[in-house]
C-alpha cells in the first residue's frame, strides 16, 4: 500500500483533489465533525479542558470556534485531544485498506502533528491566491479569524512545497485536476 498525504493551504482543494484520485481517502476533517457528533468520550473530556465554552453534547463547532477565538491555548487543547483520537480512527482506516493499491490522507496538519512517514508520497496542492478567495467565500459560516488561527499553526507554503514529491496546480477546473493527479500516478507507478 502506497500511502499519499494532501498537502496545501486552507482553501486550496485538498479534500476534493483527494477524492478524485479514485482510491480510499482518510478524511481528518470529517472525521472531527464525526468526533464532535457521537463520541461522548471525546466531550467529556474536552468539557472538563475548556468547561467556559463546551457546555452540550452534541458539541456545536460553534462552541468550537468560541474557544479557539477566545484564547490562543485553547487550540492546542483541542489538537491534542482530537488528534489522538483521530490517528487511531486513521490507523483503523489503513488496516482496513492495507491491501489497497493506494490510501490518501486528507489530514489539514499532516506534517505539523507528524503523522506522515518517511515513505509517503507528498503532493502539494497549489492554487493562486484569488482562487482561494473565491473558494473559501462559497463555505458555509466562513470565519476570517478561525481561518487566520489555523494559518498560524502550520508550516508555510515553501516548506510544505519544498517536502513534497508533487506539485498539482488546481485552478478549480475538472480537466486541470484530472491531469494533474494523472500524471502524479503515472510517476508513481
Amino acid at each position: 500500500m502506497i500511502r499519499i498525504g494532501i498537502l496545501g493551504n486552507i482553501g486550496s482543494g485538498k479534500s476534493y483533489i483527494a477524492k478524485k484520485f479514485g482510491y480510499p481517502v482518510f478524511n481528518a476533517d470529517y472525521e472531527v465533525s464525526k468526533l464532535y457528533k457521537k463520541d461522548k468520550k471525546i466531550f467529556k473530556i474536552l468539557k472538563k479542558k475548556l468547561p467556559k465554552h463546551i457546555s452540550s453534547f452534541p458539541i456545536d463547532k460553534n462552541e468550537i470556534t468560541t474557544a479557539i477565538l477566545s484564547n490562543k491555548t485553547n487550540l492546542k487543547k483541542i489538537i491534542k485531544v482530537v488528534h489522538a483520537e483521530i490517528r487511531k480512527k486513521m490507523n483503523l482506516f489503513l488496516k482496513k485498506n492495507k491491501k489497497k493499491k493506494f490510501v490518501i490522507l486528507d489530514i489539514p496538519l499532516l506534517l505539523e502533528n507528524k503523522i506522515n512517514n518517511k515513505e509517503d508520497i507528498l503532493v502539494y496542492v497549489e492554487s493562486k491566491k484569488k482562487d482561494i478567495q473565491r473558494h473559501l467565500k462559497k463555505r458555509a459560516n466562513l470565519n476570517h479569524k478561525l481561518i487566520n488561527r489555523f494559518e498560524k499553526i502550520q508550516f508555510l507554503s515553501s516548506y510544505k512545497k519544498k517536502k513534497s514529491h508533487f506539485i498539482i496546480k488546481n485552478n478549480f477546473t475538472k480537466k486541470s485536476v484530472k491531469k494533474g493527479i494523472k500524471s502524479v500516478l503515472n510517476k508513481i507507478l
